[in-house]
């Protein structure tokens, strides 16, 4: 029996040693795996590969209605049967390809109706576990063959082993902006993010894009933001830190003449008010707390704003709860997406598409506006 007990903690005590070795090389292999990409990266302009569209592309003209669309297409995982184990729900992972690929080609689908001139698009993986390698953001450039696009890595990981039934994995995802007009520059810029742990390791490169498009009046240019902010950090001063660098540089593109949308996945209640127009429990999730109105500089405005209090209420919601599967009134949901817009453009129609979130937890945004050429705006700078 002595032996027998002096084997039984050998045994006990080799099996510590190894889970002990197996931790610390996952926590070095996560170390030597960080990197972040430097702020101010220029980005490939990928050109459109239509022939006809080539040779019609040119200039973003004054004074014609445009049409933009933001949708978050949530790496393809998001049908109405999903929910999402970091909100409380079942599935750490796409609940398989097939539902990827059906999911992507729906959310295409939806913004191919919209015969769009803009279209910005989050959470696009290229070669991630949790999306089973699928590339969204090929599928998305042969869907939109006729634009220029630009694409910016904004969030990549290291192989994250949690939950450990089934590991998120490592993932790669980008937002990703499409032109019909030509695409003169692109730039990524780098959002500050947490230092602390897990933050630091899992939440990196979060960025938004500017894309610069020369409009017909000389030496001006279209600036479209496209926009993912952090969503689980529990750190609201970085939060307010990405807002302020974000705001900062729309006012200096503003500053410079130009025309400003800022559009996307600010995972901050767009409405102000999206607990009480929709009913909601109140889940108390950090990314549905009231965007701080007071960071947007003079001249801009949110896209919403440009309805009256009955037509906001009226709204489609934009994001649901993922804490289980989707079925319509049972949900809390949220307006997490829209646009904010310099004020030399005119916004002519504001929905929320109401896709009821069959391809994704977003619904998209399409706007209508116009460029407006007004010298009084101009020389007020």
């Amino acid at each position: 029996m002595k032996y027998l007990t002096k084997y039984i903690l050998k045994g006990i005590l080799i099996i510590i040693v190894v889970i002990v070795l197996v931790v610390l090389a996952y926590v070095l292999y996560v170390v030597v795996d960080y990197n972040r990409i430097p702020d101010n990266t220029e980005l490939t302009i990928n050109k459109a590969t239509d022939v006809d569209s080539i040779e019609s592309m040119g200039q973003v003209p004054l004074g014609t209605e445009l049409c933009i669309t933001t949708y978050n297409v949530g790496f393809g995982a998001y049908s109405q049967d999903f929910s999402f184990f970091m909100d409380g729900g079942k599935y750490s992972r796409a609940i398989d390809e097939e539902h990827v690929l059906d999911n992507t080609k729906g959310a295409l689908t939806v913004i191919k109706n919209q015969e769009v001139d803009f279209a910005l698009f989050q959470e696009v993986d290229e070669d991630s576990d949790r999306s089973y390698h699928v590339n969204q953001r090929e599928m998305f450039e042969e869907a939109f063959a006729d634009f220029d696009n630009v694409y910016a890595v904004n969030f990549h990981s290291a192989y994250l082993m949690y939950p450990l039934t089934s590991p998120h994995g490592k993932s790669n995802s980008g937002i990703q902006t499409f032109s019909k007009y030509e695409i003169e520059s692109a730039l990524r810029r780098k959002f500050p993010i947490s230092d602390a742990f897990p933050d630091k390791f899992f939440d990196l490169d979060r960025c938004y894009s500017i894309t610069r498009i020369l409009t017909d009046k000389p030496g001006k240019y279209l600036c479209i933001y496209n926009v993912h902010l952090s969503a689980y950090t529990g750190d609201d001063s970085i939060r307010n830190e990405q807002l302020k660098m974000l705001m900062e540089d729309m006012k200096n593109d503003y500053a410079a003449g130009n025309y400003v949308i800022c559009g996307g996945d600010f995972n901050h209640d767009m409405l102000g008010n999206s607990d009480e127009v929709f009913a909601n429990e109140k889940t108390g999730f950090n990314w549905t707390n009231p965007f701080p109105t007071e960071m947007i500089p003079n001249k801009f405005n949110i896209g919403i704003n440009s309805l009256s209090d009955k037509e906001k209420t009226e709204l489609a919601a934009t994001c649901r709860n993922t804490d289980k599967e989707y079925s319509k009134g049972e949900n809390e949901v949220w307006i997490l997406d829209t646009f904010i817009v310099s004020d030399n453009i005119e916004i002519n129609e504001y929905i929320n598409i109401d896709a009821e979130f069959k391809y994704s937890d977003h619904n998209p945004v399409r706007m209508k506006f116009t460029l407006l050429d007004n010298d009084e705006t101009e020389s007020s700078k």
